[in-house]
């Protein structure tokens, strides 16, 4: 059965071999077992049912609650030569007639639909007379009552294992920490499923979590600084800060949009389309937007204001890096952030065992902003994964934070609390500190307060400061009627009796966006020298033309990847572009010809670049050396390596000539090339620096264009 399904794997998804765990929750479904499948964004989740559906007999029911991203999911898999349709309300009666016929005809792979239809009486009905291959429940993690993506009608899905006994289940989902697993468990009736949880690392993300100040203009900066032409998602809490963000960036030369539950649909459905379809564009939305989105480039996603759990943070952020590359999650956030969410859910009508959970799962998300430790083992630890070493990618592990002892400062700033009455909100409190007689200070007599003036060692930013790490970690309360008055807890207690001291972190002066250590441009493209990077903008070009034919977005015709593939390998004919991962047989039958013919004119055309490519091979078949060929043309040695690969491809060199090195070393530099190939896209400067840096890029692409003949 495994032959069949990694068949099938090439000849249809056109890869060559599965990620771990995908093969065995395949077997497991094609067997007729039910499964829980908890993946990372971007991890494979989707060819967990796609493929099976194309092995069992009969159509694939996927229930989903993702309604304006049905079409495009149909739409991707008839590029696959998948048939597949969707039934939802937003359909228009002829539609839904023709779907529901090739459904009874049994004409499709797969069928997506949201589970408000699914479970109406006569869409069951319908099932009941078709011949179903199996039950795919994407996002399963709305099932949770205590979730931020609660959907009240995911908990009638335990149905389908009363209405369908014999139809396989699988429960997929990115975000499910263990008491969400359980739940999903419990409520889906998947008790005997096979479960795969594969963990939370997204290792291509690198988070960074700043002090808010001025945070449009830090933003400004993050995205001229890092992200010039990428596409992105900005969040925002609120519907006016979405539209207002969104009009100033288009005024900064940004290609900004947005998107939020109060504008009309057709708004949203045609802001969602250009954001699908178009590249370098900025989304800035609300928690309304995200959710399904499977463009696989979206190189950052910022969040101006913070989100209410690790949960929600993890599922936005997860919506960068999908492809693998290198990707942003960048955040900022201050003392109003803390103190306009604890407002929100004290007012809150929620029962108050949920109004628990909530403050729960705030603590656990305001940890994770203060920790002075790497961010990414604090994220992972919060869903069960104790074992992670430091990463080495994220803002803590790149730029530590210094920290310093704020005992005295912390007892000063509760002091001043206390003797104001606990009456009275942050600024009032530090005009105290600061000893400013402001009339507002003088008419109530806290000038005369022994806190008067006793913080002057301190400015009104690192005040700011302080205060809003004593709200994070709970030793100050806030008013819930949203004015903001500050008091004290009870874990207050110990520090101001002098039984525990406290490490404050020691926020920059100056918010920006550090890039000294962070390097510019994440994207895969970054590292290309100035030939290849031709090669890709030609190949993304021919793409987005042939998309627009298609009316589909680009990344439905081929991934970045692919395409990142194509320029390295610069296959010539059908065969060489059959290897690449991401080019099955109807991709490569209808669109092959089409990047073949772009490929070739890099690597045949251009009468200088052909000219000085011959001349290169010429001169250095009359024995000069790489580098004297580059002084004598006056090209960089990388450039002349690039043209002795052409004469390789086009075997008018073979790699012994151009490369000299001992046979074990040319072995370890391959094996080298291999492993660094599924991390980098194909992108030879991580290869550079596995070896250590001993050996030119433009070496490296001959072996690598000789390993791919």
């Amino acid at each position: 059965m495994m032959d069949e399904a990694l068949r099938v794997l090439k000849e249809v998804f056109g890869y060559d071999q599965f990620r771990a765990p995908q093969d065995e929750v395949i077997r497991r479904l094609v067997g007729g077992q039910d499964v829980l499948v908890v993946m990372p964004t971007g991890g494979g989740k989707s060819l967990c049912y796609q493929l099976p559906a194309l092995l069992r007999p009969g159509t694939a029911v996927v229930v989903s609650p993702l309604i304006a991203l049905m079409q495009d999911q149909v739409s991707a898999l008839s590029q696959w030569g998948i048939r597949a349709g969707c039934l939802n309300s937003a359909l228009p009666f002829e539609e839904l007639a023709e779907t529901e016929q090739a459904l009874r005809r049994g004409e499709l792979d797969l069928l997506y639909i949201a589970p408000e239809r699914l479970l109406q009486p006569r869409t069951l009905g319908l099932l009941t007379h078709c011949r179903l291959a199996l039950f795919a429940i994407d996002e399963a993690h709305c099932v949770s009552q205590w979730g931020h993506d609660f959907r009240p009608e995911y908990l009638q899905l335990s149905r389908l294992a009363e209405s369908f006994p014999g139809v396989p289940r699988i429960a997929l989902t990115a975000t499910a920490d263990g008491r969400t697993q359980q739940e999903i468990v419990e409520r889906l009736a998947l008790a005997d499923a096979a479960r795969f949880i594969q963990g939370f690392d997204r290792p291509n993300i690198r988070y960074r979590i700043g002090q808010k100040d001025r945070a449009r203009e830090q933003l400004l900066r993050f995205l001229q600084d890092e992200h010039p032409q990428d596409a992105g998602v900005v969040y925002c809490l609120s519907r006016k800060r979405v539209e207002e963000t969104a009009a100033w960036l288009s005024e900064k030369g940004f290609n900004a949009l947005p998107y939020h539950a109060g504008l009309p649909a057709e708004l949203r459905a045609h802001h969602q389309h250009r954001f699908l379809t178009e590249e370098g564009l900025v989304m800035v939305a609300t928690i309304a937007f995200g959710m399904g989105i499977d463009k696989p480039n979206v190189r950052f996603v910022a969040h101006l204001d913070l989100p209410k759990s690790v949960e929600a943070y993890y599922q936005e952020t997860g919506r960068a890096g999908r492809d693998g590359q290198p990707a942003d999650a960048w955040m900022v956030y201050g003392l109003q952030d803390v103190i306009f969410l604890r407002q929100m859910l004290e007012s809150s009508q929620a029962p108050e065992l949920q109004k628990q959970i909530e403050r729960q799962k705030l603590e656990a998300m305001l940890g994770l902003c203060e920790i002075t430790s790497c961010r990414r083992q604090t994220l992972l630890a919060y869903f069960g994964e104790s074992d992670h070493q430091p990463c080495g990618n994220c803002d803590t592990c790149l730029e530590p934070v210094p920290v310093w002892d704020g005992t005295e400062a912390a007892r000063k700033a509760l002091s001043a609390v206390y003797r104001s009455g606990q009456r009275f909100g942050v600024n009032h409190v530090i005009d105290i500190l600061l000893g400013q007689t402001g009339d507002k200070v003088r008419e109530r007599g806290h000038d005369r307060l022994s806190t008067f003036g006793i913080g002057k060692e301190l400015d009104r930013n690192e005040w700011r400061s302080v205060f809003r790490q004593l709200v994070a970690r709970g030793y100050l309360g806030v008013d819930p009627q949203g004015h903001g008055v500050l008091h004290l807890t009870e874990r207050c207690r110990a520090l101001l009796r002098g039984e525990e001291t406290l490490e404050l972190r020691r926020d920059a002066r100056k918010a920006s966006t550090k890039q000294g250590r962070f390097s510019r441009g994440t994207a895969p493209q970054s590292k290309l020298d100035a030939a290849d990077y031709a090669l890709w903008n030609d190949l993304r070009a021919a793409r987005k033309a042939l998309a627009e034919e298609q009316d589909v977005p680009p990344y439905v015709i081929f991934h970045d990847a692919t395409l990142m593939e194509m320029v390295m390998h610069r296959p010539l004919n059908d065969a060489q572009l059959r290897r690449l991962n991401g080019v099955g047989e109807r991709k490569l039958a209808l669109y092959g010809d089409r990047f073949l013919e772009v490929i070739e004119e890099h690597v045949r055309g251009g009468e200088t670049q052909s000219s000085q490519a011959h001349e290169s091979i010429a001169l250095f078949r009359a024995g000069m050396e790489v580098t004297q060929v580059a002084r004598q043309l006056k090209l960089s040695v990388n450039a002349i390596y690039g043209h002795l690969a052409q004469g390789i491809a086009q075997r008018e060199l073979g790699l012994s000539e151009v490369v000299e090195l001992p046979d074990a070393e040319l072995r370890h530099i391959e094996e080298t090339i291999r492993e660094c190939e599924a991390e980098s896209g194909g992108a030879l400067k991580p290869v550079q620096e596995a070896l250590g840096g001993a050996y030119e890029i433009g070496l490296l692409r001959c072996i690598k264009v000789a390993m791919d003949l």
